[in-house]
């Protein structure tokens, strides 16, 4: 009885509406209340609830309604709501729910993963992009990849362990099942025998990534959290994480399968800062939002845990952005070379005794060592008269290519016959 006149009594302060009902349980007495708040009342009204006395030997269950027609309501609604993050967030108790419901045990996550993985596998071999996204739409990893952030905020340190251990685990299993998928396929000759990984166009952008990758991973993180904070569908967000996530995982399994460990360290970075990245940018957004511990005594030691783990992810995170942004810069300097090398061939091609010649194609063929790929090779296709090109002009782009060339570069000139009516 006392628990019910003090609940009765903190409603009618706040002058929330209510219904109360009698029932007939196991236990000897039960009293049920029904009272209808706005999303951003939720967690100030229980607080204040369990500040009276009201414990967790008090069932409190949280369902969203359809519609609330009552003045009193919308007055509730102007008092709490004022347009900012907060007021627009469910409460701690629906977010730790909500995280817990995002994770599936752990006999289902194993065999998502590894399914996702084989899948992302498969259709990256295809090149496939279709196949690859179906990839993202099935993997599990939303709900560890939050349930961290939630966790550290919330104070809830088995959450966090829980997380972070499913996290580690997804990430070798899908890497494992892509090696062992691709070494499959690779020695039953599903795929052509000679196949050449930098060839295939889904592939190859994962053996190199760059520092755009970095904003995709962060931007995952900050929508994952916004989605599941806001009470809006996670769905398409956890395919933005998958997609950070898996498809990486299957390059660096499929280049272990074809024995090139050098090509999967540019996919397993990618991997990780990914995972590293999504982790941060939850932690960051959760504070933001206005999550704190529910007993207001652990908030410092929640604060210091949180500040020691952004710090170490931040740390990593920039290791790992150094690691990218070399990627980045060799990429660059490609590209820069490439357009010089198309440069200096014009150039040369411009002057009187060559006017009878035309670039047809300049190809600039990378070298293998991934993921710091360096031009190795030039093929400049030249048109010109039937009588032949001059012998000194090999000699000459081959002198004004290579000047722009850090480590030696093979000029190879090929001579195509144009014939003019």
């Amino acid at each position: 009885m006392g628990k019910r006149e003090t609940i009765l009594e903190t409603l009618d302060e706040r002058k929330i509406d209510y219904v109360l009902t009698d029932e007939s349980s196991r236990r000897e007495y039960m009293a049920v209340v029904y009272f209808p708040l706005p999303d951003a009342a939720v967690e100030p009204v229980l607080d204040e609830l369990q500040d009276a006395g009201i414990d967790e030997d008090a069932y409190t269950v949280v369902i969203d309604a359809e519609t609330v027609v009552s003045r009193r309501f919308q007055a509730l609604r102007e008092e709490y709501e004022d347009g900012n993050v907060e007021s627009d967030r469910i409460s701690r108790h629906e977010l730790q729910a909500e995280a817990e419901d995002l994770t599936p045990t752990f006999p289902v996550y194993t065999v998502m993963t590894v399914i996702s993985a084989i899948v992302a596998t498969a259709g990256l071999l295809l090149d496939s992009p279709a196949v690859v996204v179906g990839s993202m739409v099935i993997a599990p990893l939303i709900g560890p990849a939050l349930g961290a952030s939630v966790g550290t905020v919330l104070d809830d340190e088995e959450m966090f362990a829980e997380s972070v251990s499913f996290q580690i685990i997804g990430v070798v299993l899908a890497i494992g099942a892509a090696a062992i998928f691709a070494l499959l396929v690779r020695m039953t000759n599903i795929v052509p025998p000679g196949l050449v990984l930098s060839n295939v166009g889904e592939i190859s952008e994962r053996l190199a990534p760059d520092l755009l990758s970095l904003a995709i991973a962060l931007g995952a993180g900050v929508a994952g959290v916004v989605s599941i904070a806001t009470g809006t569908s996670v769905a398409l967000v956890g395919v933005m994480i998958a997609a950070a996530l898996i498809p990486p995982a299957g390059v660096a399994g499929i280049s272990l399968a074809w024995g090139q460990p050098s090509a999967a360290i540019g996919a397993t970075v990618l991997v990780l800062v990914n995972l590293l990245s999504v982790n941060l940018a939850g932690l960051l957004t959760l504070w933001y939002a206005g999550y704190r511990p529910e007993n207001l005594f652990q908030l410092g030691e929640a604060e210091r845990r949180l500040r020691h783990r952004i710090v170490g992810l931040v740390v990593i995170v920039l290791v790992f952005a150094v690691f990218l942004g070399g990627i980045t810069y060799a990429s660059y300097e490609a590209s820069t070379f490439e357009q010089d090398a198309r440069e200096e061939v014009r150039a040369v091609l411009a002057q009187d005794e060559y006017e009878e010649f035309q670039l047809l194609e300049l190809e600039v063929v990378m070298g293998a060592d991934y993921p710091f790929r360096n031009p190795e090779r030039v093929i400049v296709t030249i048109g010109g008269p039937p009588d032949g090109s001059p012998p000194e002009l090999a000699t000459v782009l081959d002198e004004r290519i290579g000047s722009h060339a850090d480590s030696p570069v093979t000029v190879e000139v090929r001579y195509v016959i144009v014939l003019e009516r």
